[in-house]
């Protein structure tokens, strides 16, 4: 070890036998290898298939023309920042999360990782920095073999479980207590600062708030929370849910994005003015999202469930419209003084990837600057969605709507658009060849 940074790392990681390299895959699944801590203070280069990016949710692959028909490797290379000892783990072991490079040294188009760092960079070339914060909802279930059965709360305390009444409930009786103290124990661990966090409106369902900051550290910290939390789940013998609707008749689970930007000199929120009055760049960002999120949705809302949690509208908007402090509009402005002015997209789910949900929300944004595009009236109280401001209803609706958008192929290129079209269709067709127990008990007496 030849520098203070080497030299800490290896301090950092005294008594460590293994580190799972691993990088986001196109649904924001952890993928990747395990190291020895020998070759990976050493600095070994490690390799991956190209394809395991567009891995479906079920493990089966696209056709290998989206990926290159040669199927070559790419290059997981850590990044230095998020380099950590894992405090759930019983063993001594430690997680990198890694950028995923092709050999050229650039970074893969197929990489989400990669795609969130390209906007980025885009705003930079601007003076510009954006800052973000995610609200991730969750739902804590006891553990269940048998997937037809629907998901049930724990036993709480009192030998009930829970039944709905316990939205904003400060309580111990769900006897999740221990469980959340690992969770902050190890959010303090991995570095992950918490802001609020409460119990949501549905059954067993909770949300965390994570302090606002850099896109890239907050995907990473989104990523690293959810992969926490189902890794302490098991160790106290609960299941962690971050489907979009895991129960009918129940709330669905958001990851709703708080989106601003600041200057890169002087640190000032351009969404507000010396008056702290709203400004043009405000309202070009909004006209962005508005002009997007329609082709767009199924980058927010990538699997068949999402828009179960879609089609109950209250606090779960399918719509581009844009208002102030009202929960029915898909884009919230939250109740705020002028340097907090910000923006608040309410599409995505918790099933969401959050590097990409945070590329294509911040992407919008910025082609709304570019183009100087005024966004439609905004909209108080109660409402119907203009046509132009709906969005699509299905997944297959959303893939449809995504292979026609020039715009999509132009900001995030063609390979990663059509690749994640056809994993994203792999996945739908897997849905379409099973039959629902709702189709056997309603469809199956008719004539």
């Amino acid at each position: 070890m030849t520098s203070n940074g080497q030299r800490s790392l290896a301090e950092r990681l005294t008594g460590i036998d293994e580190i799972e390299c691993v990088t986001p895959d196109l649904n924001g699944i952890p993928r990747g290898k395990v190291m020895t801590a020998e070759g990976f203070l050493e600095g070994r280069r490690l390799q991956m298939a190209r394809g395991v990016l567009l891995q479906c949710i079920m493990g089966g692959y696209p056709p290998t023309r989206f990926y290159g028909s040669d199927d070559g490797d790419l290059a997981l290379v850590p990044d230095p920042q998020q380099i950590h000892r894992l405090p759930w783990s019983d063993t001594p072991r430690a997680l990198a999360i890694c950028d995923a490079d092709d050999l050229s040294g650039e970074g893969c188009r197929l990489s989400t990782r990669a795609q969130l760092k390209a906007v980025i960079a885009r705003y930079a070339a601007h003076g510009l920095k954006p800052v973000v914060a995610t609200e991730l909802e969750f739902f804590v279930f006891a553990p269940s073999s048998d997937p037809t059965q629907p998901f049930q709360p724990p036993v709480g305390l009192d030998g009930r479980r829970e039944d709905g009444a316990s939205a904003f409930s400060v309580s111990s009786n769900n006897g999740l207590r221990p469980f959340f103290n690992e969770v902050y124990r190890c959010m303090a661990a991995l570095g992950l600062p918490r802001d609020t966090f409460m119990h949501e409106m549905g059954v067993s369902q909770f949300e965390i708030n994570l302090l606002h900051g850099d896109p890239l550290l907050l995907a990473d910290q989104t990523f690293l929370f959810k992969h926490l939390l189902k890794e302490v789940a098991l160790k106290h013998g609960l299941t962690v849910v971050c489907m979009a609707k895991p129960l009918a008749k129940t709330p669905g689970s958001s990851m709703h994005i708080h989106q601003s930007l600041v200057d890169i000199d002087s640190g000032r929120n351009v969404f507000s003015d010396a008056d702290g009055q709203a400004t043009d760049t405000f309202y070009h960002f909004i006209g962005g999202l508005q002009a997007c999120m329609a082709d767009f949705t199924a980058l927010f809302a990538p699997n068949v469930n999402s828009y179960q949690r879609l089609c109950h509208p209250y606090a779960s908007p399918n719509n581009a419209c844009w208002s102030e402090d009202n929960r029915a509009a898909g884009l919230r402005i939250p109740a705020s003084g002028p340097a907090a002015r910000r923006v608040e997209n309410r599409l995505p789910g918790a099933d969401t990837n959050p590097y990409l949900a945070l590329a294509a929300s911040l992407a919008a944004g910025l082609y709304g600057i570019e183009q100087r595009l005024t966004p439609a009236p905004a909209i108080q109280g109660e409402f119907e969605v203009p046509e132009n401001l709906s969005l699509p209803c299905t997944l297959h609706a959303a893939l449809e709507r995504l292979k026609r958008s020039a715009l999509a192929r132009e900001l995030f290129g063609k390979e990663f658009i059509e690749g994640y079209i056809a994993s994203k269709t792999l996945e739908l067709t897997s849905f379409f060849d099973e039959i629902t127990p709702w189709e056997r008990r309603v469809l199956a007496a008719q004539a």
